[in-house]
């Protein structure tokens, strides 16, 4: 499975839609298998999300997101976890250990504090 995340400073980027830096991580089970970081400055909306798709990325974990954004990526069939934060490994192994709903990582005054799994396709 490959997964995605803004990032800024070691953490998931408060805001996707103007994040510079996208860490995409390869996971095999419960084991990471490779890791990379791309740049996303200057792309906009649309070009985020399909670089996304020609990236492979079938996850995508974040903080907050515009309405915009979050619908082209659900139109490429890529996952959606939203209103997300926290360091990078601590978000990536509550992932793998499926407890990412968890209020630790929940984006203090987003979403109403509720999260959002959004799936797309």
């Amino acid at each position: 499975m490959r997964v995605a995340l803004p990032v800024w400073q070691g953490r998931v980027s408060p805001v996707f839609d103007v994040a510079g830096q996208l860490l995409v991580v390869d996971l095999q089970g419960n084991q990471e298998a490779d890791r990379q970081v791309d740049s996303f400055e200057g792309l906009n909306i649309a070009r985020r999300a399909d670089r996304l798709a020609e990236m492979g990325v079938e996850t995508v974990i974040c903080g907050a997101v515009s309405r915009a954004l979050a619908l082209h990526i659900q139109g490429h069939g890529i996952a959606l976890f939203t209103c997300v934060c926290g360091t990078v490994d601590d978000v990536l192994r509550a992932f793998q250990h499926k407890t990412l709903t968890s209020q630790r990582f929940a984006m203090p005054g987003c979403c109403g504090r509720q999260r959002r799994r959004c799936r797309g396709g």
